[in-house]
C-alpha cells in the first residue's frame, strides 16, 4: 500500500468514527447542561466548595466564578511545583524554579499545556497526577462551561441569567470528561501505553551504554490530554514517544479523542438553541476548514523535492516511521486547529509551507473545530462578525438566531478577535528588538523568525505545541509566554460572557423575508470567507516573513 493511500484511508476511518459519535455525544452533552438534577457525588463537591448549584448567575457573577477558580488553580499548581522536592513520589527531582513554575501553572490552567521542560526529567508522580492531570480535566471543563453560557445567551430572552458556573464546571468534569477519559485510558493501555507508578529504571542499549526511563500514569493522562484538547505530554517527545503513543491504532484513536468533543458540541449548540440545522451550519464550517487544511498538509508533505524525498516517500524528517507522513499530517493539523498542542512529529521539520499551515491553523483562532468549548464560542463570535458584514452589505440591522447584533454586541465581538493577534505580534516584535531572546533561536533567517512567531502564536492561542529549535526555558520566554497564555485565555472569556449577557437580555426578533438564513450553505461559505479574510489581513505580513519566505526559497 502506498503512503498516500494509507493516509487517505486513515482520514476516512477517522471521519466515519467522528460521524458515528456526533449525534449521541452531542445530544448527551445538551442533556447534561439542561438537566436540573444533581447526582450525589456532585452534591458532595458542591458542599465541599460551598457552592449553591441552583442559583442562576448573570454574566459578571459567572465571570467572577471563572476567574476566581482559575486564579486559585494557578496558585495551587505553582506552589505544588515549588515544594516538589519535599513531596513523596518526586522521583528525586528537585523543586521547579520560580519562572518555570509560573509558566507551567499558567500553561495548564489556561488549557495551553505549553512545556519548556523535559517532563520525564523534571516532574514527579505527585505533580504529574495531582497537579497537571487534574488541570487537564478542570481547564477543559471551564472552556465548555463558557461556551454553554454563550449558547444560553442565544437561547434565552428577557433575562440576563446564564446558568451556574459551578454546576457547569462540575457536570462537565463528572458527567462528560471523566467517563470518556476512563474508557480512553483503557483503550490506550490495550494499545500498549504504560500506566504505573514505578520509579526510574536504567535500561541497557545495543551500543553498550545505558539510558534512564521513569514510568508513570501515562495512559490516563494521555487520554484527558487529548480529550480535553490540552496537549501536555508526560514525556518531552509527547505523542511521538512510544510510551504515550505506541502504534498506528493508538495514534488514530488519539486524533479521534482530540476532535470528538469539539465537533459534537455543534450538535449540542443546535439542540440548546432549538434548531439542529444551525448546529449543522457551524459543523459544516468547521469540517470544511479542517478537511482543507488536512488536504493541503498532506499534499505539501508528500510533495517530492529531490532524491532524498523520493527515497523516503516524502518529507520524513522529524516524523516517526511507525506513523508515516499521512498520519503525522492529520495529527499536526488536528492539534493546531484545536487548542491541543500535542505532537507526534516535529513541526519544525515540516516543509516551509507545512509549517505555515500549522501556524495559520492556530492563527485562525483554533475554531475548526477548536478546543473543547473555546472552539464553539470562537466560531460563534466569527458568526456574529459574518452576520454583521452581511447586514452592512444589504443595509439591514444584522440578526443571528433571533437576536439583534447591535453596537454593543459587535464591540464585544471585535475586542474578542483583536486580543490574540495583539499579544502574538507585540511579543514577537519585542523578542526581536531585545538582544537576549534572539539568542535562544537555533536557526537564523525566516526559519528562526518562525520559531519565535510560532511560540507566541501557540501561547496566546492556548495551543501549546512547539515549533522545536527554540530554547524557551529562559526567564524572558517563561515569563512573557506565561503572560500571553493567561491573557489569551481569560480576556476573550470576558467579552464572550459579556456578549452572552447582552444577548440573553434581548427579546426575540421575529423572522422576516429579509432575515439572513444562517442555516443555509450560503452562510457557511460567508463564514469561511470571513474567517480566512480576517486572519489573512491580520497575520499575512508576519507569515510572509517566516514560513512563506522559507517555502518560496526552498
Amino acid at each position: 500500500m502506498s503512503p498516500v493511500l494509507a493516509g487517505i484511508l486513515q482520514l476516512l476511518a477517522l471521519v466515519v468514527a467522528l460521524g458515528l459519535s456526533y449525534r449521541p455525544l452531542g445530544d448527551y452533552m445538551a442533556k447534561v447542561y439542561s438537566s436540573e438534577k444533581h447526582y450525589k457525588p456532585e452534591k458532595w463537591i458542591y458542599k465541599a466548595i460551598g457552592a449553591n448549584p441552583n442559583v442562576e448567575m448573570r454574566w459578571p457573577a459567572y465571570l467572577r466564578g471563572v476567574l476566581a477558580f482559575s486564579a486559585v488553580s494557578v496558585l495551587f499548581l505553582y506552589l505544588l511545583q515549588r515544594v516538589q522536592g519535599s513531596l513523596p513520589g518526586s522521583l528525586g527531582f528537585v523543586s521547579i524554579d520560580p519562572d518555570q513554575a509560573f509558566n507551567t501553572a499558567a500553561s495548564f490552567v489556561s488549557n495551553t499545556n505549553w512545556q519548556s521542560y523535559y517532563g520525564e526529567q523534571a516532574m514527579g508522580h505527585v505533580v504529574q497526577t495531582g497537579g497537571l492531570a487534574v488541570q487537564n480535566f478542570v481547564s477543559a471543563a471551564v472552556g465548555i462551561a463558557v461556551a454553554v453560557a454563550l449558547v444560553r445567551g442565544f437561547a434565552r430572552s428577557r433575562t440576563g441569567e446564564l446558568g451556574n458556573f459551578w454546576a457547569d464546571l462540575v457536570r462537565g468534569t463528572v458527567r462528560i470528561l471523566l467517563p470518556i477519559a476512563v474508557i480512553g485510558a483503557l483503550v490506550l493501555v490495550a494499545c500498549g501505553a504504560i500506566q504505573n507508578f514505578s520509579g526510574i529504571h536504567e535500561v541497557g542499549q545495543f551500543t553498550g551504554g545505558t539510558q534512564q526511563w521513569n514510568g508513570g500514569a501515562v495512559a490516563s493522562q494521555e487520554a484527558i490530554k487529548e480529550l480535553g484538547t490540552n496537549g501536555g505530554g508526560y514525556f518531552n517527545a509527547n505523542s511521538a514517544h512510544p510510551f504515550e503513543n505506541p502504534n498506528g491504532l493508538s495514534n488514530l484513536f488519539e486524533i479521534y479523542l482530540i476532535l470528538v468533543i469539539p465537533f459534537a458540541l455543534t450538535r449540542t449548540f443546535g439542540r440548546m438553541v432549538g434548531s439542529i440545522k444551525q448546529g449543522y451550519a457551524i459543523l459544516a464550517t468547521m469540517a470544511t476548514i479542517w478537511l482543507a487544511f488536512v488536504g493541503l498538509m498532506m499534499w505539501t508533505e508528500f510533495a517530492h523535492h529531490g532524491p532524498a524525498f523520493d527515497l523516503a516517500g516524502g518529507a520524513m524528517e522529524g516524523k516517526e516511521t511507525r506513523f508515516g507522513i499521512g498520519a503525522s499530517a492529520i495529527f499536526s493539523v488536528s492539534t493546531t486547529l484545536t487548542s491541543t498542542g500535542a505532537v507526534n512529529s516535529f513541526h519544525s521539520s515540516n516543509t516551509g509551507f507545512g509549517g505555515g499551515i500549522n501556524l495559520l491553523g492556530m492563527q485562525l483562532g483554533e475554531i475548526a473545530p477548536g478546543g473543547v468549548g473555546s472552539g464553539l464560542y470562537g466560531m460563534l463570535i466569527m458568526a456574529v462578525i459574518a452576520v454583521f458584514i452581511a447586514g452592512l452589505m444589504v443595509g439591514r440591522t444584522p440578526e443571528y438566531l433571533g437576536k439583534k447584533i447591535g453596537t454593543r454586541e459587535i464591540k464585544f465581538a471585535a475586542l474578542y478577535i483583536l486580543i490574540t493577534p495583539a499579544l502574538v505580534l507585540c511579543f514577537t516584535a519585542a523578542s526581536f528588538v531585545l538582544d537576549t531572546p534572539a539568542h535562544s533561536m537555533t536557526n537564523s533567517g525566516a526559519h528562526g523568525f518562525s520559531e519565535i512567531l510560532y511560540a507566541y502564536t501557540s501561547g496566546a492561542n492556548n495551543n501549546g505545541s512547539a515549533f522545536a529549535g527554540l530554547n524557551a526555558d529562559t526567564q524572558w520566554f517563561n515569563s512573557t509566554i506565561g503572560i500571553a497564555m493567561l491573557l489569551g485565555r481569560f480576556l476573550p472569556m470576558v467579552f464572550v460572557l459579556a456578549l452572552a449577557g447582552s444577548l440573553a437580555e434581548q427579546k426575540p426578533v421575529p423572522e422576516t423575508a429579509g432575515t439572513l438564513r444562517t442555516e443555509k450553505p450560503l452562510f457557511t461559505g460567508l463564514l469561511v470567507g470571513t474567517i480566512m479574510i480576517i486572519t489573512g489581513l491580520t497575520y499575512f505580513p508576519a507569515l510572509a516573513l517566516g514560513p512563506l519566505a522559507e517555502g518560496l526559497a526552498a
